[in-house]
């Protein structure tokens, strides 16, 4: 099988940066700060999650995932609580990661529906809450490990709809997909994607469009687009990147860019510092 994330978390990575280990009494407000993504795992005690106009109930050890900024609030037992480890998430790229964008607003996962990720919660909640040397790095580090767990678990229980995930979920669809992505450079055609699947080039066009919500070509188009943005924002001359992402020319480039993101890609870096 194909690795259906490697380019993906190569290209996008996400890091996290721990506020929280320990137990949450009470009424606790976290306020999105418009930038950070953030990842919760309750080891012990009852939360209430509310945000918006949602409220979930968490009576088991679980997962909370906010893939995007989002204010929320935690209610728990004012004198018991419920022991948390609590994260800000840096998904690179901002609003353009795709694997962020790709994700529901909240996943909420009880701890032992995620596969594989037993042993990695165990050491991740003995170094949160014991005071050892370097604890806060290591636990960094097995969040991001829990991280890749939790979309292994997405796109193998299909419980994510539409968009990205549900393409890599796709038994014939992600061979197209990683290729995509693996290759942007490769002047793609709709026959040369429909043969990497192993599917007639109608029946792919209209499975890629059902089930990712865009066309083949829109896809290849934003996901090109989205490189071409991270090289731009680390100082990259745009005739180098047009060539690195599958355009011919700057103004090739310019027009994709402008026609995915509304503006042209200086005045996109400009916006952008």
């Amino acid at each position: 099988m194909v690795d259906r994330l490697a380019a993906l978390m190569a290209h996008f990575p996400v890091s996290a940066q721990v506020f929280n280990a320990g137990t949450l009494c009470g009424t606790n407000t976290l306020q999105s700060d418009g930038t950070h993504g953030q990842l919760h795992l309750v080891r012990r005690g009852v939360v209430e999650v509310r945000y918006g106009r949602e409220l979930l109930q968490v009576e088991r050890p679980s997962l909370l995932l906010f893939p995007r900024p989002l204010t929320h609030r935690f209610l728990t037992d004012p004198e018991r609580g419920a022991d948390m480890v609590c994260a800000n998430l840096s998904f690179e790229g901002g609003a353009a990661n795709p694997i962020a964008s790709a994700l529901p607003d909240v996943v909420c996962l009880p701890l032992a529906d995620i596969a594989g990720a037993e042993p990695v919660l165990e050491l991740l909640f003995e170094e949160a809450f014991e005071q050892r040397c370097g604890r806060v790095a290591l636990v960094e580090r097995l969040l991001e490990v829990v991280m890749v767990q939790v979309l292994r678990q997405l796109m193998t229980s299909g419980e994510v709809h539409g968009g990205l995930l549900s393409g890599l979920s796709h038994p014939r669809l992600r061979n197209a997909l990683v290729a995509m992505h693996e290759k942007p450079e490769q002047a793609w055609t709709l026959d040369e994607l429909a043969n990497v699947a192993g599917m007639s080039r109608s029946v792919f066009a209209t499975t890629f469009r059902e089930t990712v919500g865009v066309t083949p070509g829109r896809y290849l188009q934003s996901w090109r687009v989205r490189l071409a943005q991270k090289a731009l924002l680390r100082g990259r001359p745009l005739k180098v990147i047009a060539t690195e992402v599958g355009y011919g020319s700057e103004a090739a480039l310019s027009r994709a860019f402008k026609a995915q993101s509304g503006q042209s890609p200086r005045k996109w870096k400009a916006g952008h510092p």
